[in-house]
């Protein structure tokens, strides 16, 4: 036997949350650290704020309003700036125009799950790329459809299928079901479905949980897995 069994880890996180971009490349980094446990790895949908219309809104205006002065903004970025470029984000915070709305986003990375090789985790780190690094609007459907097409997705269908309400209704009941969960920040790493990770921590505590739920799993002594 090996020691390490198999596992999932389910990363709940919205596209617009800056924290989450630092999170999925540190939790890049700890799996390229536990080449010995196989991940199956899974992009789950939470919004920061679903008042937002579908158009969005202004970001220096939303962003004042929530942080109360262009100083407290200002050292947030500088903060947020700092843990991104130890892994290996340039944040471009003065190139975001728009706060966008984020539920058309999720619905996409849902359509790229089934899409298997790597592609909904790929669509993720796009969506983050263009939001954080470029400052594109990932609520507008042109925007979406074009990180589809770069990762491989089938764009003539996401084009066909956002403007209807696929979907709608099951990434919003999965954004419920982990707030009845208890989620009320994010990233929020989910291993073997109960067993959670918060925040964007380090990748040597991401590795560490990897390994210490992958051997308890192989050596069967996880506790009985919830209906």
């Amino acid at each position: 036997m090996s020691g390490f069994a198999p596992i999932s880890i389910d990363v709940v996180s919205d596209v617009v949350c800056p924290w989450c971009y630092v999170g999925q490349k540190r939790l890049e980094a700890a799996l390229e650290n536990t080449p010995e446990v196989e991940v199956d790895l899974r992009c789950r949908p939470y919004q920061l704020d679903p008042s937002i219309p579908p158009g969005g809104v202004d970001r220096k205006q939303y962003m004042l309003a929530k942080f109360g002065s262009e100083e407290r903004l200002k050292d947030l970025h500088a903060q947020i700036s700092e843990a991104g470029r130890s892994a290996g984000i340039a944040f471009a915070f003065d190139k975001i125009t728009v706060s966008p709305n984020t539920l058309d986003a999720h619905r996409l990375l849902r359509w790229a799950g089934p899409a298997g090789d790597g592609i909904q985790n790929a669509l993720n780190k796009r969506l983050f790329q263009l939001y954080f690094e470029q400052g594109r609007d990932i609520g507008a459907r042109a925007v979406l459809v074009e990180a589809a097409r770069e990762v491989g997705m089938d764009a003539s269908v996401v084009e066909a299928l956002l403007p209807t309400e696929a979907d709608v209704e099951a990434v919003t009941g999965e954004i419920e079901t982990a707030q009845r969960m208890g989620i009320r920040g994010v990233p929020c790493y989910l291993l073997e479905g109960k067993y959670a990770v918060m925040g964007a921590q380090d990748a040597t505590v991401l590795a560490d949980a990897v390994r210490q739920v992958s051997s308890a799993k192989d050596r069967g002594e996880l506790d009985p897995a919830e209906g």
